[in-house]
């Protein structure tokens, strides 16, 4: 195994900033009043205990669905699908970034939020 210096610590973090930059994965954390938080899910009814988890959890599968959602749009303005076939899962990806721009309200920096309109680049 090849040891790690700092030379070849520079070089992994240009190489992880240039894939997270092409495949338009950006930074994300979430808002100062949601760190240390709690997500708690109470049956509506007599049924079952409640399930929590640490918003961060829950914050970072929303980004990871997110950057999913981004990377996946690239694949498909990049194919050579026929473009009424592009159209229709271009709609698609706009709905899901729709439906995601209610949790915006867990990021602290307005750049990262899900967008409703679909492309992230403006």
């Amino acid at each position: 195994m090849t040891p790690v210096t700092p030379k070849s610590d520079d070089l992994e973090f240009l190489l992880r900033r240039i894939i997270r930059e092409e495949a338009g994965v950006t930074p994300a954390v979430p808002d100062e009043r949601w760190r240390g938080g709690t997500l708690v899910l109470r049956p509506g009814g007599a049924g079952g205990p409640e399930k929590s988890w640490p918003i961060e959890t829950f914050f970072h599968k929303i980004v990871m669905v997110r950057n999913r959602l981004r990377t996946f749009e690239q694949q498909v303005n990049a194919s050579e699908l026929p473009v009424d076939v592009k159209v229709k899962l271009q709609g698609y990806v706009s709905g899901c970034y729709g439906s995601l721009t209610s949790f915006n309200v867990l990021f602290a920096d307005e750049s990262g939020q899900i967008k409703g309109g679909g492309s992230q680049d403006g």
